[in-house]
This record gives C-alpha cells, structure tokens and sequence, in this order.
C-alpha cells in the first residue's frame, strides 16, 4: 500500500511543531513513569525536577553537538554560532545517548544516587520517549528512507518526490516502542535484576536497531562514508560496549538500590 503524505509540521496555531511537541510529550510521561518508581520504593520525589533538567539539557546538548560535528562538520566549524540555532532542525540520537548518560551521571554524583541503578530505570522511559521522537519526524517528513521501488511505501510530497519510500521513522518507532517493554519485563519481571543489565540492554537493541533500518534510510551525512553510512560506523561502538558492559555487570552480580 502507498501512501501519500503532507502533514502540516505545525502542531497548533502559535507554530509549535509537532516534533517539539513529541520531545516534551516523552519527558512529561517519563518524569511520571520515574516519579511513580520513586513513589513505590519510598525515595524522595523532590529531587525529580532537577533530574528532567539534567536530562533534557544534556540529552539536546548532546544531540546537537553530536550532529554538527558528525554529520555537517564543515557547515558549522565555518559558521559556529549556527550551533546554537537548534530551531533549525539537526539533533543526532547518538550524541543524545552520551549526553544523556553524562547527563544522569553528574547528577547522580551531585544528589548521592547510584548510578547504574538510577539509568536503568530511566533508560526505560527513554526508549519510550524515542517512540514520539521519531514520530515526530515522520510528521515533520524528515529522516526518511531511500524509495522502496514496490507498490507499498510513503510519498512525502514536502520533499517533493513522488516516489514512495521506507517510513523509517515509524520502523524505529515500533521498534522502540518493542524495546521500551522489553527492559520494562527485565527491570520489573526478571527474579535476578542485576545492576547495569537493564542499561546495557537498551544500547545493544537500540543500536542494533538503528544499525539495520540505516540500510533503508537516507544517508544524513554531508559526506559519503565507504559502504556503510555514518549512522551505522557510529552505532558500533554502542553496540559493542553493550555487550560488554553487559558480561560485565551479570559477572559483578550487584543489585544496589536506586538510592541508599
């Protein structure tokens, strides 16, 4: 089946996108995902603002930073102060990933949690999150995939093509929709929940994920990168220190609570 796409990106008359709209929806639910966590396991709910902060900030910064200087280094090493111009468009989900756990790393040094305990749980609303996020890019028409050359697929006639392609941004969405009740099941259901294995988790399937889709989608790079794209050389590295920060945290066997 085929499908002709023109969705207006503009969610409500005062020119909120709907992408934006769908970043924030994420961390609203996420904020009341983690405070209903904290509730049932007695841990104070006052510090809870300042880590949707923490969270958010270095989730952007990183997913800004990570598209400048990965995907369009010339544009912005030529003009720096166009890094700033998030309005633009251009965040990268890699450099959101390092962000983030940086991110929720300082803030767990700060308030005293512990660190693997702590991301383990937020990782779960964060692959949620990711589901909005790229619907959202879907609606704004961006992130595509490559024609599908077959009678099924999307026309996004905002990029004025009239070729149907691969609506990748819904593969992925799905795709961590499944993921995000996967280490929901392990973090809450498995009898032996060790530290580290539901973080670990989450950067193998997610990564994994984006390393496939990859094949179907457009390459968002300025530049060429030999047979795989940018996005797929970026992911191996997360792949590969999930699987081992997993045998790591199954072999270290610890089970710390969120906070002592």
């Amino acid at each position: 089946m085929i499908i002709t796409w023109d969705f207006d990106p503009i969610a409500f008359t005062i020119q909120v996108h709907w992408y934006g709209f769908l970043f924030v929806l994420g961390f609203i639910l996420g904020y009341y995902f983690i405070s209903q966590v904290f509730k049932k396991n007695n841990i104070d709910t006052s510090d809870l603002e300042l880590l949707v902060i923490f969270m958010f900030v270095s989730t952007l910064v990183g997913a800004r930073l990570a598209h400048c200087l990965f995907y369009a280094p010339d544009v912005y090493l030529r003009d720096p102060i166009s890094i700033l111009k998030i309005w633009e468009g251009g965040l990268a989900s890699h450099g959101g990933g390092i962000g983030l756990c940086l991110g929720v790393y300082l803030f767990a040094k700060i308030k005293k949690y512990n660190f693997l305990p702590l991301a383990d749980l937020l990782v779960i609303p964060t692959a949620i999150a990711g589901t909005f996020i790229r619907i959202g890019n879907f609606l704004n028409s961006e992130i595509y995939g490559t024609h599908t050359n077959g009678n099924y697929g999307v026309i996004f006639t905002r990029i004025n093509d009239s070729l149907p392609r691969h609506p990748t941004q819904l593969y992925e969405s799905l795709a961590y929709l499944i993921i995000g009740c996967i280490l929901f099941f392990v973090y809450f259901k498995s009898k032996k929940h060790r530290n580290g294995v539901v973080l670990s988790l989450f950067l193998i399937l997610i990564f994994i994920t984006r390393f496939f889709i990859e094949f179907v989608k457009v390459e968002q790079a300025d530049f060429t990168v030999s047979f795989l794209t940018l996005g797929q050389y970026l992911s191996i590295p997360f792949i590969l220190f999930g699987i081992g920060f997993l045998c790591y945290s199954i072999k270290q066997n610890k089970n710390l609570p969120i906070k002592d």
